[in-house]
């Protein structure tokens, strides 16, 4: 089509204005989407793409908190929504002194491709506030989040938009959020946040959920690739909650957890690692690095590492066209938003590297979030082995329909996700019409 074809030339000119310098995280997550255009069902209007390309609305909000000391500190904040096409945009808070505008738009345009991937009724949206959490003590932190959610509570709410964990976020942190979010409408709203305690309508397994989806996925990785995950190497860089939790259960696989790392290092043991043992480390120390028996590692170190599965659960950006060739994993298995540059796809796919992209990985948190919603809307509760059960079914059959895309189109994984997804969102945007 000639008008698939003028956008694939916009996209091109696009890439070559910022190819002389670093991608901010919008300006990779249109990228991907440019990319998966030419593959797109060709009876979805120009228009309808044009509209995925960009989120529907970002509220910025500049708000003061009061100090402990008495002082009065302004800080910034954000809540972008993608798609509301449908359902209720999803998706969560970060604390970091890094948040941006243009990032909090590409993770929200990412949670839209992520729920729609899986399959839940879902839009993607995301929020953050400028801010060092660590210099901030707990009452700073919670006047800090009761503050932000008045600002943004005209936008969120268990029908419009549902906030969860992010980076140095937590279920704390969703609880303020809800208890300000109710006394704000005159009752106890439980589905206005998920990832919330377990007293306060939180859902059992959704803490181990990020990582319990990220292995899943590389069970089913590993079963196609023929590797067997008694003995397989693993690394592990981030040692949050995802990748603590992801060492732990791939641990209990049988694999052997050769390094892994956080923001102040990495360590290495090539006979292997006890992640629990090292996340007691982490908790006294307040990082892997001085783990008794491992070398200490950088995280550049880490990535390039001799071993079968890559777990990448830190920040954005992490692999790219400098150190991709140099990547030895077999299957990278992506339980951070946004770990790879578009470059670095194409030298994984070149390589035969197996990569679970984003949006399909690590998926699993905001699963069991759509189930913690839907078990605060009807007050009705369910078991861990139910919420897994669903959760293993849901993630499978996901993993299954984006190889069967990548193969059908002889594309890499994360292409082949993006098609599937935004293919999904333009249907249902076509469905609905453009009002009025």
């Amino acid at each position: 089509m000639a008008d698939r074809a003028a956008t694939s030339t916009m996209a091109s000119v696009r890439d070559k204005e910022v190819s002389s310098r670093e991608l901010n995280p919008l300006e990779m997550a249109q990228r991907q989407f440019d990319e998966a255009v030419p593959y797109l069902d060709p009876k979805i209007p120009e228009g309808y793409l044009a509209k995925l390309r960009m989120p529907e609305r970002v509220l910025v909000v500049n708000f003061p908190v009061i100090m402990d000391d008495g002082s009065i500190q302004m800080f910034t904040g954000y809540r972008a929504q993608h798609s509301t096409a449908c359902g209720p945009a999803k998706g969560g808070i970060r604390y970091h002194p890094q948040v941006t505008m243009e990032e909090v738009c590409a993770l929200a345009m990412w949670m839209t491709w992520k729920c729609a991937v899986v399959g839940i009724p879902y839009g993607g949206a995301k929020g953050g506030v400028v801010c060092d959490p660590k210099q901030l003590s707990e009452r700073e932190i919670e006047r800090l989040t009761r503050r932000y959610t008045a600002e943004i509570s005209i936008i969120i709410g268990p029908h419009k938009d549902i906030p969860a964990p992010d980076v140095n976020t937590n279920p704390q942190v969703m609880a303020w959020i809800m208890d300000t979010y109710s006394m704000g409408v005159g009752y106890a709203a439980p589905g206005v946040t998920t990832g919330k305690p377990i007293e306060i309508g939180g859902s059992l397994g959704r803490r181990e959920a990020t990582a319990r989806g990220t292995v899943f996925c590389i069970r089913r990785a590993a079963k196609k690739l023929g590797i067997d995950l008694e003995g397989a190497e693993v690394v592990v860089q981030g040692y949050g909650n995802a990748g603590s939790i992801a060492a732990q259960l791939l641990y209990e696989d049988g694999a052997k957890i050769i390094a892994v790392s956080d923001s102040k290092g990495g360590i290495y043991n090539p006979h292997g690692l006890d992640p629990n043992e090292v996340l007691r480390h982490k908790r006294e120390t307040g990082s892997v690095v001085g783990f008794p028996g491992a070398d200490v590692i950088t995280n550049e170190e880490l990535l390039v590492l001799p071993c079968d599965i890559l777990v990448p659960a830190a920040l954005e950006k992490q692999l790219h066209e400098g150190n991709a060739d140099k990547v030895k994993a077999k299957i990278i298995a992506e339980a951070a938003n946004g770990p790879t540059e578009p470059e670095a796809d194409h030298i994984f796919f070149d390589r035969g590297i197996f990569v679970i992209p984003d949006i399909l990985c690590n998926a699993g948190g905001v699963t069991v979030s759509y189930f913690e919603w839907v078990q605060d809307i009807q007050f009705f509760f369910w078991d861990e082995d139910q919420v897994n059960s669903h959760l293993e079914q849901v993630m499978n059959r996901a993993f299954d329909a984006v190889i069967a895309t990548a193969e059908e189109k002889g594309v890499h994984n994360r292409l082949a996700a993006n098609i599937l997804a935004i293919n999904r969102v333009a249907r249902a945007i076509m469905l609905r019409g453009i009002y009025p």
